[in-house]
């Protein structure tokens, strides 16, 4: 490819990249099942300060029903064949975002699933939404992992304890919620 080719291409990228900006105002997290349906499940404030944005989370738990699950309370969503439960990420985070760093957001958006024949819950169907920032907003893919790893608290001072290891790409196909949007 001529050199003349690969700038431009470098520069389109680079003006895609510039429209993805962080958000701003109040927006609505959506979960979409794998025919694009969505269930809105909360709404979430965002207050852009220069290059980071904090963030407040009011989860709509009208769509929720009560769960007691392996000696503990849940709030899940009720589909046909599975139960799609929230997961409050139990320690520290400062709920603050960047457009390179989505974590506080991912952490805050935890689920955990299990199949509505089942009698208690997993921790191991743990369910990770990784953001991207898109020019409509925040897409989460969804992503595996075993929740275990909270079971015990970080240590102090250690607001990331999901490592890149403890997060496996989905199978979109296999999941009845495989992908949140906030718009």
């Amino acid at each position: 490819m001529p050199v003349q080719s690969t700038w431009v291409l470098s520069l389109l990228a680079f003006a895609g990249a510039a429209q993805a900006v962080l958000p701003d105002g109040e927006k609505a997290i959506r979960l979409l099942d794998a025919s694009g349906a969505e269930t809105v499940v909360g709404t979430i404030v965002f207050h852009a300060q220069g290059d980071t944005a904090s963030y407040d989370i009011d989860w709509n738990l009208d769509h929720f029903g009560d769960y007691f699950l392996s000696m503990r309370p849940f709030k899940c969503l009720e589909g046909t064949e599975k139960l799609w439960c929230r997961v409050p990420y139990p320690y520290d985070i400062k709920r603050t975002i960047s457009a390179d760093d989505l974590t506080d957001l991912e952490y805050d958006t935890l689920f955990i699933w299990k199949k509505a024949s089942d009698y208690g819950i997993n921790m191991w169907n743990g369910v990770y939404y990784r953001f991207e920032l898109t020019e409509s907003g925040l897409v989460g893919t969804l992503n595996e992992m075993d929740m275990d790893i909270l079971s015990a608290p970080p240590e102090a001072g250690d607001l990331r304890p999901v490592g890149e290891y403890d997060i496996e790409p989905g199978d979109p196909d296999s999941h009845w919620l495989p992908t949140l949007r906030i718009e």
